[in-house]
C-alpha cells in the first residue's frame, strides 16, 4: 500500500534489498508474484522500489522458511499482522481472532524451534562419535 509515509521513505532497488536480506532476486520476485510482499513504489521506469518496511517484511518471511511454514501459512500470518497493524478501529472480536491466529503461529514456531534443537543435538552427538572414532588409538 502506497501511503504518504512511504512516499517520504528512502527507497531501495531490488539489488540492495537482496543484499540486505540475503535473498536472491529470484526469491524476492517469487514473493512479489505470490503477493507476500508488494513494493512500496515504482521508479519512473517501472522498476520496483522498496522501503525499510518492505525489508522487514521480507526478513519475517525469510525467518519463517527454515521453520517449514508453507507460502499459504506465511500469507495467512502476514495478513493477520497487516490487519492488526493497519486498523486502529478494529472490531474487538476480529482483533481477538487475529491475535489468536498470531498466537497459534507463535506456538507453532516455538515447537518447530524445539524440534530443530533436538535434531541439532542428535547431529552434534553423531559428529562427536565420528570424531571420537577418528582419534581412537588403533586396536581399540
Amino acid at each position: 500500500m502506497f501511503t504518504e509515509q512511504c512516499a517520504q521513505a528512502e527507497h531501495m532497488q531490488i539489488g540492495e534489498v537482496a543484499a540486505r536480506t540475503e535473498m536472491s532476486l529470484r526469491t524476492i520476485r517469487l514473493y512479489e508474484d505470490s503477493g507476500l510482499v508488494v513494493p512500496s513504489a515504482r521508479s519512473e521506469g517501472g522498476f520496483p522500489l522498496y522501503t525499510e518496511s518492505d525489508v522487514a517484511r521480507l526478513m519475517l518471511i525469510r525467518r519463517m522458511k527454515p521453520l517449514g511454514f508453507a507460502l499459504d501459512e506465511t500469507r495467512e500470518l502476514l495478513a493477520a499482522m497487516d490487519r492488526l497493524d493497519c486498523d486502529a478501529e478494529l472490531d474487538p472480536d476480529e482483533r481477538e481472532v487475529l491475535l489468536g491466529r498470531v498466537e497459534r503461529y507463535e506456538r507453532a514456531a516455538a515447537q518447530r524451534v524445539a524440534d530443530l534443537r533436538a535434531q541439532l543435538a542428535r547431529a552434534e552427538e553423531f559428529a562427536e562419535a565420528l570424531r571420537a572414532r577418528l582419534f581412537r588409538p588403533a586396536g581399540r
